[in-house]
Protein backbone atom coordinates (compact mmCIF):
# COMPACT_ATOMS: atom_id res chain seq x y z
CA UNK A 1 0.00 0.00 0.00
CA UNK A 2 3.10 2.39 0.72
CA UNK A 3 4.45 1.77 -2.68
CA UNK A 4 1.05 2.59 -4.14
CA UNK A 5 0.55 5.77 -2.36
CA UNK A 6 4.17 6.88 -3.09
CA UNK A 7 3.64 6.25 -6.86
CA UNK A 8 0.31 9.12 -6.84
CA UNK A 9 2.40 11.07 -4.70
CA UNK A 10 5.25 11.32 -7.04
CA UNK A 11 2.62 11.39 -10.44
CA UNK A 12 2.88 14.76 -11.97
CA UNK A 13 -0.09 16.99 -13.27
CA UNK A 14 1.87 16.27 -16.76
CA UNK A 15 1.60 12.12 -16.05
CA UNK A 16 -1.93 12.40 -14.79
CA UNK A 17 -3.13 14.36 -18.57
CA UNK A 18 -1.26 11.59 -20.20
CA UNK A 19 -3.06 8.86 -18.22
CA UNK A 20 -6.18 10.72 -19.10
CA UNK A 21 -5.23 10.21 -22.89
CA UNK A 22 -4.69 6.80 -22.46
CA UNK A 23 -7.85 6.60 -21.09
CA UNK A 24 -9.25 8.49 -24.01
CA UNK A 25 -7.44 5.84 -25.89
CA UNK A 26 -8.73 2.75 -24.82
CA UNK A 27 -12.05 4.74 -24.28
CA UNK A 28 -12.25 5.57 -28.44
CA UNK A 29 -11.50 1.99 -29.40
CA UNK A 30 -14.33 0.34 -27.21
CA UNK A 31 -16.71 2.49 -28.22
CA UNK A 32 -16.07 2.59 -31.76
CA UNK A 33 -14.40 -1.22 -32.43
CA UNK A 34 -18.07 -1.76 -33.59
CA UNK A 35 -18.38 0.82 -36.11
CA UNK A 36 -14.53 0.23 -37.53
CA UNK A 37 -15.14 -3.66 -37.68
CA UNK A 38 -18.45 -3.45 -39.34
CA UNK A 39 -16.87 -0.97 -41.49
CA UNK A 40 -14.12 -3.83 -42.68
CA UNK A 41 -16.41 -6.69 -43.27
CA UNK A 42 -18.70 -4.26 -45.41
CA UNK A 43 -15.90 -3.43 -47.24
CA UNK A 44 -15.22 -7.18 -48.38
CA UNK A 45 -19.18 -7.53 -48.01
CA UNK A 46 -20.66 -4.57 -49.39
CA UNK A 47 -23.93 -6.33 -50.79
CA UNK A 48 -24.92 -7.91 -47.19
CA UNK A 49 -27.24 -6.79 -44.95
CA UNK A 50 -26.30 -5.17 -41.55
CA UNK A 51 -27.61 -8.32 -39.82
CA UNK A 52 -25.62 -10.88 -41.79
CA UNK A 53 -22.26 -8.58 -41.72
CA UNK A 54 -23.20 -8.69 -37.94
CA UNK A 55 -22.93 -12.32 -37.89
CA UNK A 56 -20.20 -12.57 -40.02
CA UNK A 57 -17.41 -14.62 -38.65
CA UNK A 58 -14.82 -12.37 -38.49
CA UNK A 59 -16.98 -9.49 -37.05
CA UNK A 60 -16.50 -9.98 -33.61
CA UNK A 61 -12.75 -11.11 -33.68
CA UNK A 62 -11.94 -7.99 -35.32
CA UNK A 63 -14.21 -5.85 -32.17
CA UNK A 64 -12.10 -8.17 -30.07
CA UNK A 65 -9.02 -7.49 -31.97
CA UNK A 66 -9.89 -3.39 -31.69
CA UNK A 67 -10.12 -3.31 -28.31
CA UNK A 68 -6.73 -5.27 -27.44
CA UNK A 69 -5.38 -2.29 -30.01
CA UNK A 70 -6.50 0.30 -27.74
CA UNK A 71 -5.06 -1.09 -24.46
CA UNK A 72 -1.83 -1.82 -26.67
CA UNK A 73 -1.63 1.89 -28.02
CA UNK A 74 -2.66 3.41 -24.72
CA UNK A 75 0.39 1.40 -22.99
CA UNK A 76 2.75 2.31 -25.93
CA UNK A 77 1.98 6.09 -25.29
CA UNK A 78 2.28 6.02 -21.59
CA UNK A 79 5.69 3.99 -22.09
CA UNK A 80 7.72 7.23 -22.22
CA UNK A 81 5.57 9.32 -19.28
CA UNK A 82 5.71 6.43 -16.93
CA UNK A 83 9.13 5.06 -17.95
CA UNK A 84 7.83 1.28 -18.44
CA UNK A 85 10.83 -0.79 -18.12
CA UNK A 86 11.60 -2.45 -21.85
CA UNK A 87 11.25 -5.91 -19.55
CA UNK A 88 7.52 -5.16 -18.80
CA UNK A 89 7.24 -3.62 -22.52
CA UNK A 90 8.19 -6.96 -24.00
CA UNK A 91 5.49 -9.04 -21.82
CA UNK A 92 3.29 -6.41 -22.75
CA UNK A 93 3.72 -6.80 -26.39
CA UNK A 94 4.07 -10.42 -26.71
CA UNK A 95 0.97 -11.16 -24.90
CA UNK A 96 -0.65 -8.42 -27.86
CA UNK A 97 0.95 -10.72 -30.84
CA UNK A 98 -0.31 -13.99 -28.87
CA UNK A 99 -4.20 -12.50 -28.66
CA UNK A 100 -3.52 -11.27 -32.06
CA UNK A 101 -2.97 -14.46 -33.19
CA UNK A 102 -5.51 -16.60 -31.09
CA UNK A 103 -8.72 -13.82 -32.24
CA UNK A 104 -7.57 -13.90 -35.60
CA UNK A 105 -7.44 -17.96 -35.64
CA UNK A 106 -10.70 -17.78 -34.07
CA UNK A 107 -12.29 -15.44 -37.21
CA UNK A 108 -11.02 -18.06 -39.70
CA UNK A 109 -11.93 -21.09 -38.29
CA UNK A 110 -15.33 -19.62 -37.56
CA UNK A 111 -15.32 -18.66 -41.38
CA UNK A 112 -15.08 -22.21 -42.42
CA UNK A 113 -18.25 -23.44 -40.35
CA UNK A 114 -21.17 -24.87 -42.33
CA UNK A 115 -23.38 -21.57 -41.79
CA UNK A 116 -20.82 -19.33 -42.56
CA UNK A 117 -21.20 -17.10 -46.04
CA UNK A 118 -17.96 -18.26 -47.11
CA UNK A 119 -18.73 -21.81 -46.77
CA UNK A 120 -22.08 -21.14 -48.60
CA UNK A 121 -21.00 -19.42 -51.19
CA UNK A 122 -18.31 -22.16 -51.64
CA UNK A 123 -21.88 -24.90 -51.94
CA UNK A 124 -23.60 -22.66 -54.40
CA UNK A 125 -20.75 -22.24 -56.77
CA UNK A 126 -20.25 -26.43 -56.81
CA UNK A 127 -23.95 -26.82 -57.18
CA UNK A 128 -24.26 -24.08 -60.13
CA UNK A 129 -21.62 -26.09 -61.78
CA UNK A 130 -24.77 -29.33 -61.66
CA UNK A 131 -22.32 -31.15 -59.15
CA UNK A 132 -24.05 -32.43 -56.24
CA UNK A 133 -22.45 -31.25 -52.48
CA UNK A 134 -22.27 -34.32 -50.27
CA UNK A 135 -23.20 -32.88 -46.97
CA UNK A 136 -21.66 -35.03 -44.51
CA UNK A 137 -17.96 -35.05 -46.50
CA UNK A 138 -17.89 -31.90 -46.96
CA UNK A 139 -18.33 -31.14 -43.09
CA UNK A 140 -15.96 -33.59 -42.02
CA UNK A 141 -13.56 -31.47 -44.51
CA UNK A 142 -14.42 -28.16 -42.88
CA UNK A 143 -13.60 -30.17 -39.13
CA UNK A 144 -10.14 -30.99 -40.32
CA UNK A 145 -9.44 -26.96 -41.90
CA UNK A 146 -10.63 -25.56 -38.45
CA UNK A 147 -8.29 -28.23 -36.55
CA UNK A 148 -5.71 -27.37 -39.25
CA UNK A 149 -5.73 -23.88 -38.69
CA UNK A 150 -5.72 -24.01 -34.64
CA UNK A 151 -2.97 -26.10 -35.09
CA UNK A 152 -0.72 -23.72 -37.00
CA UNK A 153 -2.12 -20.42 -34.82
CA UNK A 154 -0.69 -23.00 -31.69
CA UNK A 155 2.69 -23.44 -33.00
CA UNK A 156 2.50 -19.30 -33.61
CA UNK A 157 2.15 -18.86 -30.32
CA UNK A 158 4.24 -21.08 -29.23
CA UNK A 159 7.02 -19.63 -31.75
CA UNK A 160 6.73 -16.39 -29.80
CA UNK A 161 6.99 -17.52 -26.84
CA UNK A 162 10.23 -19.26 -27.64
CA UNK A 163 10.11 -22.87 -27.98
CA UNK A 164 12.46 -24.55 -29.91
CA UNK A 165 9.74 -25.84 -32.73
CA UNK A 166 12.79 -28.29 -34.41
CA UNK A 167 12.83 -29.90 -30.30
CA UNK A 168 9.32 -29.90 -29.89
CA UNK A 169 8.42 -31.94 -33.23
CA UNK A 170 11.98 -34.30 -32.75
CA UNK A 171 10.06 -35.22 -29.14
CA UNK A 172 6.46 -35.76 -31.05
CA UNK A 173 8.19 -37.91 -33.25
CA UNK A 174 10.13 -39.99 -30.35
CA UNK A 175 7.21 -39.64 -28.06
CA UNK A 176 5.19 -40.98 -31.25
CA UNK A 177 4.98 -45.05 -30.26
CA UNK A 178 4.04 -44.23 -26.66
CA UNK A 179 0.93 -41.97 -28.36
CA UNK A 180 0.40 -43.96 -30.60
CA UNK A 181 0.16 -47.19 -28.16
CA UNK A 182 -1.92 -45.06 -25.90
CA UNK A 183 -4.83 -43.97 -28.47
CA UNK A 184 -5.23 -46.76 -30.74
CA UNK A 185 -8.56 -46.87 -30.04
CA UNK A 186 -9.00 -43.17 -30.86
CA UNK A 187 -6.69 -43.73 -33.81
CA UNK A 188 -9.14 -46.83 -34.88
CA UNK A 189 -12.24 -44.54 -34.53
CA UNK A 190 -10.60 -41.41 -36.51
CA UNK A 191 -9.46 -44.25 -39.52
CA UNK A 192 -13.02 -45.34 -39.13
CA UNK A 193 -14.70 -41.93 -39.73
CA UNK A 194 -12.36 -41.52 -42.57
CA UNK A 195 -13.62 -45.45 -43.92
CA UNK A 196 -17.56 -43.91 -43.66
CA UNK A 197 -17.18 -40.90 -45.55
CA UNK A 198 -15.05 -42.30 -48.51
CA UNK A 199 -17.76 -45.40 -48.43
CA UNK A 200 -20.60 -43.74 -47.64
CA UNK A 201 -22.75 -46.54 -46.20
CA UNK A 202 -24.69 -43.63 -44.47
CA UNK A 203 -25.31 -40.15 -44.36
CA UNK A 204 -26.94 -37.73 -41.50
CA UNK A 205 -30.86 -38.46 -41.66
CA UNK A 206 -31.01 -42.02 -42.39
CA UNK A 207 -32.68 -44.69 -40.77
CA UNK A 208 -30.11 -47.23 -40.02
CA UNK A 209 -29.58 -50.60 -37.91
CA UNK A 210 -26.16 -52.40 -37.01
CA UNK A 211 -25.89 -54.62 -33.81
CA UNK A 212 -28.01 -53.62 -30.91
CA UNK A 213 -29.03 -50.12 -32.70
CA UNK A 214 -31.41 -49.23 -34.81
CA UNK A 215 -32.66 -45.62 -35.44
CA UNK A 216 -31.82 -42.09 -37.26
CA UNK A 217 -28.16 -40.79 -37.78
CA UNK A 218 -28.10 -37.16 -36.02
CA UNK A 219 -24.59 -36.97 -36.65
CA UNK A 220 -21.25 -38.04 -37.79
CA UNK A 221 -18.25 -37.34 -35.92
CA UNK A 222 -13.89 -37.71 -35.48
CA UNK A 223 -14.91 -40.51 -32.90
CA UNK A 224 -18.19 -41.47 -32.86
CA UNK A 225 -21.80 -42.01 -35.07
CA UNK A 226 -24.53 -40.54 -32.98
CA UNK A 227 -27.99 -42.57 -33.61
CA UNK A 228 -31.16 -41.35 -32.34
CA UNK A 229 -32.80 -44.67 -31.45
CA UNK A 230 -36.89 -44.96 -31.97
CA UNK A 231 -37.19 -44.90 -27.87
CA UNK A 232 -35.19 -41.84 -28.25
CA UNK A 233 -32.41 -42.51 -26.36
CA UNK A 234 -29.09 -41.10 -27.77
CA UNK A 235 -26.07 -44.04 -28.83
CA UNK A 236 -22.77 -42.86 -29.62
CA UNK A 237 -21.33 -45.73 -31.60
CA UNK A 238 -17.10 -45.80 -32.41
CA UNK A 239 -16.60 -45.60 -35.88
CA UNK A 240 -14.33 -48.28 -35.29
CA UNK A 241 -17.09 -50.48 -34.61
CA UNK A 242 -19.59 -48.77 -37.44
CA UNK A 243 -17.03 -49.45 -40.10
CA UNK A 244 -16.28 -53.01 -38.70
CA UNK A 245 -20.17 -53.68 -38.25
CA UNK A 246 -22.56 -55.05 -41.34
CA UNK A 247 -25.55 -52.53 -41.17
CA UNK A 248 -28.95 -51.80 -42.68
CA UNK A 249 -29.74 -48.67 -44.26
CA UNK A 250 -33.19 -48.89 -44.27
CA UNK A 251 -33.52 -45.67 -45.87
CA UNK A 252 -32.25 -46.63 -49.28
CA UNK A 253 -35.39 -48.77 -49.56
CA UNK A 254 -36.51 -48.75 -52.92
CA UNK A 255 -39.86 -50.56 -52.33
CA UNK A 256 -41.49 -52.48 -49.03
CA UNK A 257 -42.84 -55.89 -49.17
CA UNK A 258 -46.02 -57.09 -48.21
CA UNK A 259 -46.58 -60.39 -47.44
CA UNK A 260 -49.42 -61.91 -45.47
CA UNK A 261 -50.95 -65.75 -45.17
CA UNK A 262 -54.64 -66.04 -44.93
CA UNK A 263 -55.73 -69.58 -44.34
CA UNK A 264 -59.06 -70.68 -45.57
CA UNK A 265 -61.30 -73.67 -44.44
CA UNK A 266 -60.45 -76.58 -45.58
CA UNK A 267 -63.79 -77.54 -47.08
CA UNK A 268 -63.50 -74.55 -48.77
CA UNK A 269 -64.24 -75.18 -52.94
CA UNK A 270 -61.43 -74.89 -55.35
CA UNK A 271 -63.19 -72.62 -57.58
CA UNK A 272 -63.98 -69.56 -54.76
CA UNK A 273 -60.66 -70.44 -53.64
CA UNK A 274 -59.01 -69.70 -57.51
CA UNK A 275 -61.77 -66.65 -57.93
CA UNK A 276 -60.53 -65.40 -54.54
CA UNK A 277 -56.84 -65.48 -55.90
CA UNK A 278 -57.75 -63.77 -59.02
CA UNK A 279 -59.82 -61.14 -57.19
CA UNK A 280 -57.01 -60.32 -54.75
CA UNK A 281 -54.43 -60.14 -57.66
CA UNK A 282 -56.61 -57.62 -59.93
CA UNK A 283 -56.96 -55.66 -56.35
CA UNK A 284 -53.22 -55.55 -55.57
CA UNK A 285 -52.25 -54.86 -59.89
CA UNK A 286 -55.00 -51.72 -59.75
CA UNK A 287 -53.02 -50.09 -56.67
CA UNK A 288 -50.60 -47.17 -58.04
CA UNK A 289 -48.31 -48.05 -55.25
CA UNK A 290 -47.88 -51.35 -55.81
CA UNK A 291 -45.23 -52.88 -58.00
CA UNK A 292 -46.80 -54.75 -61.12
CA UNK A 293 -43.56 -56.52 -61.65
CA UNK A 294 -44.24 -59.27 -58.84
CA UNK A 295 -47.44 -60.41 -57.40
CA UNK A 296 -48.14 -63.49 -56.11
CA UNK A 297 -51.43 -64.73 -54.66
CA UNK A 298 -51.31 -68.39 -54.74
CA UNK A 299 -52.13 -71.64 -52.45
CA UNK A 300 -49.18 -72.27 -50.25
CA UNK A 301 -49.80 -75.11 -48.22
CA UNK A 302 -52.25 -77.41 -47.67
CA UNK A 303 -52.61 -77.90 -43.86
CA UNK A 304 -54.43 -80.11 -40.95
CA UNK A 305 -56.31 -76.51 -40.32
CA UNK A 306 -56.93 -75.97 -43.74
CA UNK A 307 -55.57 -73.85 -47.25
CA UNK A 308 -52.55 -71.02 -46.59
CA UNK A 309 -53.08 -68.51 -49.25
CA UNK A 310 -49.93 -66.70 -49.93
CA UNK A 311 -50.38 -62.85 -51.34
CA UNK A 312 -47.19 -61.36 -52.10
CA UNK A 313 -46.53 -58.33 -53.04
CA UNK A 314 -43.80 -54.99 -53.11
CA UNK A 315 -45.32 -51.23 -52.40
CA UNK A 316 -43.53 -48.12 -53.20
CA UNK A 317 -44.60 -46.83 -49.80
CA UNK A 318 -41.32 -46.67 -48.46
CA UNK A 319 -41.80 -44.12 -45.02
CA UNK A 320 -42.88 -46.54 -42.25
CA UNK A 321 -46.22 -44.43 -41.81
CA UNK A 322 -47.45 -44.61 -45.14
CA UNK A 323 -46.46 -48.30 -45.93
CA UNK A 324 -48.56 -49.42 -42.40
CA UNK A 325 -51.83 -47.10 -43.77
CA UNK A 326 -50.89 -49.19 -47.03
CA UNK A 327 -51.00 -52.65 -45.57
CA UNK A 328 -54.26 -51.46 -43.60
CA UNK A 329 -56.26 -50.75 -46.51
CA UNK A 330 -55.22 -53.53 -48.58
CA UNK A 331 -56.21 -55.96 -45.71
CA UNK A 332 -59.70 -53.93 -45.64
CA UNK A 333 -59.89 -55.09 -49.10
CA UNK A 334 -59.00 -58.40 -48.55
CA UNK A 335 -61.53 -59.12 -45.75
CA UNK A 336 -64.32 -57.54 -48.21
CA UNK A 337 -63.29 -59.82 -50.67
CA UNK A 338 -63.76 -62.77 -48.34
CA UNK A 339 -66.81 -61.91 -47.25
CA UNK A 340 -68.22 -60.62 -50.83
CA UNK A 341 -67.21 -64.29 -51.87
CA UNK A 342 -68.76 -65.64 -48.97
CA UNK A 343 -65.43 -67.63 -47.72
CA UNK A 344 -64.67 -68.57 -43.96
CA UNK A 345 -61.23 -68.41 -42.54
CA UNK A 346 -60.38 -71.01 -40.53
CA UNK A 347 -59.38 -71.19 -37.16
CA UNK A 348 -56.86 -73.15 -35.08
CA UNK A 349 -58.90 -75.90 -33.78
CA UNK A 350 -58.06 -79.61 -32.11
CA UNK A 351 -60.10 -82.46 -31.27
CA UNK A 352 -59.84 -83.55 -27.75
CA UNK A 353 -61.10 -87.41 -27.39
CA UNK A 354 -62.01 -88.58 -23.58
CA UNK A 355 -62.08 -92.27 -22.79
CA UNK A 356 -64.45 -93.41 -20.43
CA UNK A 357 -62.45 -95.75 -17.87
CA UNK A 358 -65.66 -97.11 -16.65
Amino acid sequence: MEQIKAFFDNITAVEIIDIWIAVAIILFFRIFSSGISYAIVKAFKFKESPKKIKESAFYKPLRLFFIVLGFYLAILFLKQPLNISQGVWNIVTLAFKIIVVIVFARGLAQSFRPESSLVKRVEHRIEKKQKKVDDNAFSFLLKIVRVAIYLVAAFIVLSLLGINLNGLIAGIGLGGVIVTLAAQDTAKNLFGGLVIFIDRPFIVGDWIQTGNYEGTVEDITFRTTRIRTFENSLVNVPNSVMSESSIINWSKMEKRRYRTNICLEIDTPMEKVQKFEKRVEEMLAKRETINDDFIEVKLDAITSNGLDILIYAYTDSINYESYLAECEDINCKIMKILKEENIELAYDTKSVYLKNTK
